[in-house]
């Protein structure tokens, strides 16, 4: 399988946020369109420092990132970031790597928006056995027998 890449809208969670309360026009939400690498070996999102800068996200914490090359460098974490693509999107956190670095989309994103990777057509496609929304598998959970609409976990 080659390189997938994927277009992307990031937007800044702070500004959706602001947004929904009523605070902030929605046109005023600042966004970027990206063209992102695929990367199913990462983990989480991963913007450069001028997509930080454009959309204006505050410091969560600071992580340690092991590199591809097995170096270790420490990032800020920002967010929330909000994320789309298709008809999907996810509110999550991302790295931030030095420079014009590529955006990495991660395994996290990924399962939250319930996408694949077509290795065939090596492209990013919305789950054909969920296309209208995703789906979350919630393995630890069963519906209670005596009220259905109660759910419990199974431990």
């Amino acid at each position: 399988m080659g390189i997938v890449h994927a277009d992307i809208d990031l937007l800044s969670g702070p500004d959706v946020i602001a947004a929904r309360e009523g605070r902030l026009a929605e046109d005023q939400i600042r966004r970027v369109h990206v063209e992102s690498v695929v990367d199913t070996s990462a983990f989480m999102l991963s913007i450069n420092e001028p997509i930080r800068a454009e959309l204006g996200l505050p410091t969560v914490e600071q992580a340690l990132v092991r590199l591809a090359d097995g170096s270790r460098i420490t990032v800020d974490v920002v967010g929330p970031v909000e994320l789309r693509f298709a008809n999907r999107r996810v509110n999550l956190d991302a790295v931030v790597m030095p420079g014009n670095a590529e955006v990495l989309l991660g395994a996290n994103a990924l399962e939250h928006m319930d996408v694949l990777v077509d290795p065939l057509r090596q492209r990013l496609i919305v789950n054909p056995a969920h296309p209208d929304r995703p789906e979350f598998r919630m393995v630890g959970m069963r519906p209670n027998p005596v009220h259905p609409d109660v759910f419990s976990d199974m431990s």
